[in-house]
């Protein structure tokens, strides 16, 4: 296609994205008190787990609300990114639809399982999240010693949970990337080999910048699976290059 159908398709992909995500956001602003509960879980268990009884300022799992418009803000915050991830599956079947065209015909029936691969891989890293999360809260209340008491606000507390959750989520769909931009042609397994060394350290840098909490055991926990990943994009492309190869012999 030329440059300007290339564009006119991309603003289209990028429409049916928004509005999914939007439609997700409605969701979870109608399921909000319903998604706080569980957002609330993992500060309730650090806090009955905590060694000392001074460790959280309050009763129960409250958190403080300093600022008359923190509730509204949080509740926008928690349909914004719940609506990204209820969204998920469309902005993967719209990127699929994307690259789509420039590939061969057979590459194309790979669109139901890579869609499926998409979900399942940012599924299992927000479970992931969810589930180190405790860990990480229990590793960061008690570096500072016993001296220090934690208070919690909503807007730090739940913008930590989300946003570790969607980092961990985004970052499992790393060699769904990969995979993508082989099929595309746009980068081949050789290049991924050759830059190894460099990926591994860029790795470790991105996911401790995607992660908020910048721990070493959060940052362990995503990059060992993401440099895995990798390795795996690598010999699936392989696979791609083989098939390729073989469909321009038998095509001669």
């Amino acid at each position: 296609m030329p440059l300007l159908s290339h564009l006119e398709e991309l603003r289209k992909r990028l429409l049916i994205s928004v509005i999914a995500v939007l439609i997700g956001a409605i969701v979870c602003w109608i399921f909000y008190p319903q998604i706080l509960e569980e957002l609330l879980r993992p500060y309730c268990e650090i806090r009955a787990s905590a060694s000392s009884e001074n460790a959280f300022f309050g009763q129960n799992c409250d958190l403080l609300v300093t600022d008359p418009l923190e509730p509204f803000s949080v509740r926008m915050m928690v349909a914004g990114y719940g609506g990204l991830v209820i969204a998920i599956p469309v902005i993967l079947w719209q990127v699929w639809r994307f690259i789509a065209p420039g590939l061969y015909p057979k590459e194309r029936r790979w669109a139901v399982p890579l869609v499926l691969l998409g979900v399942f891989l940012f599924v299992a890293g927000a479970g992931l999240a969810y589930w180190s999360i405790p860990r990480a809260l229990d590793f960061l209340v008690s570096i500072g010693g016993p001296d220090l008491v934690s208070v919690f606000s909503p807007t730090k507390y739940l913008g930590f949970i989300v946003k570790m959750t969607v980092a961990f989520g985004v970052g499992f769909e790393f060699p769904l990337i990969l995979v993508m931009l082989q099929l595309a042609g746009i980068v081949s397994h050789n290049t991924l080999r050759r830059g190894r060394r460099y990926a591994v350290v860029g790795v470790v840098a991105l996911v401790a910048i995607l992660t908020p909490s910048g721990d070493p055991l959060t940052l362990m926990i995503l990059s060992v699976p993401m440099i895995l990943f990798y390795e795996l994009s690598i010999l699936f492309g392989r696979l791609i290059e083989r098939r390729r190869n073989r469909v321009s012999l038998d095509s001669d």
